[in-house]
């Protein structure tokens, strides 16, 4: 028995906005827990307004593929809206503040400037500088949009008590009301998320670990 690993609840902290650099730390963590089998199961830990829609997709690919062999559990603090919503819709169960600030579903853009002539810049094409005309960004953004409802469908399914049309119209709601409406499980603290991560683990006499630390992103204070 002494040879057999302490089960570990591993936790991934999410505290800042989604983007290349935070996405690919969130990855590597995701990837430490997949491979290690003393990690049992995940808690991520929210407090994020979202981010870049590529690099939220990547972590939330990497989430379902975790979540296929070991339970992930969402807590969320102050916040999580849009991209960070999205990635909580990605995990088995999601336990938040009442207070908390959650949702915010959809999507921001800045539409391209129109085509212009400058004298001094030459270009191969009408769209050479701005990558694309304005309605088709416009349709993008629509397709990425129903792209977020339907993670959500997939994540939430029937406990949504909620008008699509008003999910997708980027309200923030406190997490009592989202409890209400479907879009979290539960009320409650951070070592509640970690004691249902326990739970669905079916694991006892187990420790809590920083994954930042034991995937060597952040030194241990403790070596």
């Amino acid at each position: 028995a002494a040879t057999i690993p302490q089960p570990i609840i591993g936790t991934i902290h999410l505290d800042l906005a989604i983007d290349s650099y935070s996405a690919n730390e969130m990855i590597a963590q995701i990837n430490y827990a997949r491979q290690h089998p003393e990690v049992r199961g995940v808690v991520l830990i929210v407090d994020s307004p979202g981010g870049t829609v590529a690099d939220t997709e990547s972590v939330y690919q990497e989430l379902l593929r975790l979540r296929q062999t070991k339970p992930v559990v969402t807590y969320i603090g102050a916040m999580a809206a849009s991209g960070a919503y999205y990635l909580s819709v990605g995990t088995d169960y999601i336990i938040s503040n009442p207070t908390s600030e959650v949702g915010n579903i959809g999507v921001i853009g800045f539409l391209p400037d129109s085509p212009i002539i400058f004298e001094d810049i030459v270009s191969t094409g009408p769209y050479k500088l701005w990558g694309e005309p304005r309605d088709t960004f416009q349709r993008e953004m629509e397709m990425v949009k129903q792209g977020f409802y339907q993670a959500v469908l997939l994540g939430r399914g029937d406990q949504l008590m909620i008008d699509p049309q008003i999910i997708l119209t980027g309200r923030i709601w406190l997490g009592s009301e989202a409890k209400r409406i479907g879009l979290i499980d539960d009320l409650g603290s951070q070592s509640d998320a970690i004691t249902k991560t326990a739970l669905l683990a079916r694991i006892r006499n187990y420790a809590v670990g920083d994954l930042a630390k034991l995937a060597g992103i952040l030194p241990d204070s403790s070596s």
